[in-house]
C-alpha cells in the first residue's frame, strides 16, 4: 500500500526538522511525503538542508486560494444545515473573515490541497501527520496494517499523541523517545497491536490520523468555511459520521507532540474561533469549542447573545494580550481535550 505523510508548515523549523528525522527512522519509512508549506519560504530549503526527499507545496499566506484547493462542502457530505440552525456570525462577533493577504491561515485547504497532491502522486493512504509531531518508529506500520484490514480499512484510523514536556538543552532525543509515551488522557489507548472501535467523534484530533484513498473521498475532505484556528477537525470528524465512515483508535500507533507555548484561553484567536464556532453551528446545529467559549465567557472576552443565538465578542477584548500560558496544548471542547 502506498503511504504518503501529508505535513502542513508556517513556522516551527525546528519541529519539522525532528519530524523528518522521525519518519527516517521508522520501521516503515513513507512512500512519500507532501509538505503543504503556508507562505513560509524557509520550508523547502529546510527539507533540502535535510537531504530528506520530500515534495514542497507552496501556498500563500493569507490571500485568496486557488478554487481546486476545495469549495464548501456539499450537501451529501454532511453541506449546511437549514438557516434555522443558525446564521452567520454578525460583524459584532469579529465579522465574516475570509483569507486575506496577512490574515488567518486556512487549515482546511491547506489539508485538502495536501491531500489531492498526494493522491495525484499515486498514494494510497494518507497519513496526516502534524508538524509539531514527531512519530513513533511504529506508526506508519499500524496505521498501514490498519488500512488493510478489512474490518477497519474505510474508517478513520487514529493514533494515540503524547504531549511532551519542554525538551532538555540538548534537545530531544530520539532513541529515547519511545520511553516518554503517555498519551493525553481523553482519549483511547488501546494496547499495542490492537485496534478500538469508536463512535466519539468529538474526539477526532487532527495531529495524527490517516484515511485511505477511499475513505478521504467518501469523507469529502475538509470544509473551507473555516478559516484560522478550530473547528475544521470537528467538523470533519462530523462529516465522517454524517457519511457513515467509522472510528478506530490504533494501539501502539503513537505520536509525540512536541512542546511550545500556548495561551489558555487562546485570546489571540478569538475571532476565528467565534467565527468559525458560528460555521460549526449553522451546520451542525450545535456549539463545538465549548471549553474555550466558556473561558472566553468568564474572562469577560465573550458572550452569548441567548436572543440572537450566537457568540459575540465583547468590548473588553480590545487591547487584551494573550491568555494564560500554559506548559502543554490544550482543547476547547466539552470533552476537556
Amino acid at each position: 500500500m502506498r503511504t504518503t505523510v501529508i505535513t502542513l508548515v508556517a513556522g516551527r523549523h525546528a519541529h519539522l526538522r525532528l519530524q523528518l528525522r522521525g519518519l527516517t527512522r521508522s520501521a516503515r519509512t513513507p512512500d512519500d511525503h507532501v509538505v503543504v508549506s503556508m507562505g513560509d519560504p524557509a520550508v523547502a530549503p529546510l527539507i533540502e538542508a535535510e537531504g530528506y526527499p520530500a515534495h514542497t507545496v507552496t501556498l500563500p499566506a493569507g490571500g485568496p486560494l486557488p478554487p481546486s484547493a476545495g469549495g464548501p462542502s456539499p450537501p451529501s457530505a454532511g453541506g449546511p444545515l437549514p438557516p434555522s440552525a443558525g446564521g452567520p456570525l454578525s460583524p459584532s462577533a469579529g465579522g465574516p473573515l475570509s483569507p486575506s493577504a496577512g490574515g488567518p491561515l486556512s487549515l482546511s485547504t491547506a489539508r485538502n490541497v495536501g491531500a489531492e497532491c498526494a493522491l495525484a502522486r499515486g498514494a494510497e493512504l494518507l497519513v496526516f501527520l502534524d508538524v509539531d509531531c514527531i512519530p513513533s518508529a511504529g506508526l506508519l506500520g499500524l496505521y498501514e496494517r490498519a488500512a488493510s484490514d478489512p474490518r477497519h480499512g474505510s474508517a478513520l484510523l487514529c493514533g494515540p499523541v503524547t504531549y511532551l514536556p519542554p525538551p532538555g538543552p540538548r534537545g530531544y532525543d530520539l532513541g529515547r523517545l519511545e520511553r516518554s509515551v503517555n498519551p493525553h488522557p481523553a482519549r483511547p489507548n488501546p494496547p499495542a497491536g490492537t485496534i478500538r472501535t469508536g463512535d466519539e467523534y468529538d474526539l477526532f484530533w487532527s495531529l495524527s490520523f490517516a484515511a485511505t484513498r477511499e475513505t478521504w473521498t467518501a469523507v469529502g475532505g475538509f470544509c473551507t468555511d473555516y478559516v484560522g484556528y478550530g473547528g475544521e477537525d470537528t467538523d470533519f470528524a462530523q462529516r465522517a459520521a454524517h457519511a457513515g465512515v467509522g472510528l478506530r483508535w490504533v494501539g501502539g500507533a503513537h505520536a509525540f507532540h512536541q512542546h511550545h507555548p500556548v495561551s489558555d484561553p487562546p485570546v489571540e484567536h478569538l475571532h476565528e474561533i467565534l467565527h468559525n464556532a458560528a460555521v460549526f453551528h449553522r451546520r451542525w446545529g450545535r456549539w463545538p469549542m465549548t471549553g474555550w467559549l466558556t473561558r472566553f465567557a468568564e474572562a469577560g472576552l465573550a458572550r452569548y447573545d441567548a436572543a440572537a443565538d450566537r457568540w459575540v465578542a465583547t468590548a473588553a477584548h480590545a487591547g487584551r494580550g494573550r491568555g494564560r500560558c500554559l506548559d502543554r496544548d490544550a482543547r476547547g471542547n466539552s470533552v476537556g481535550t
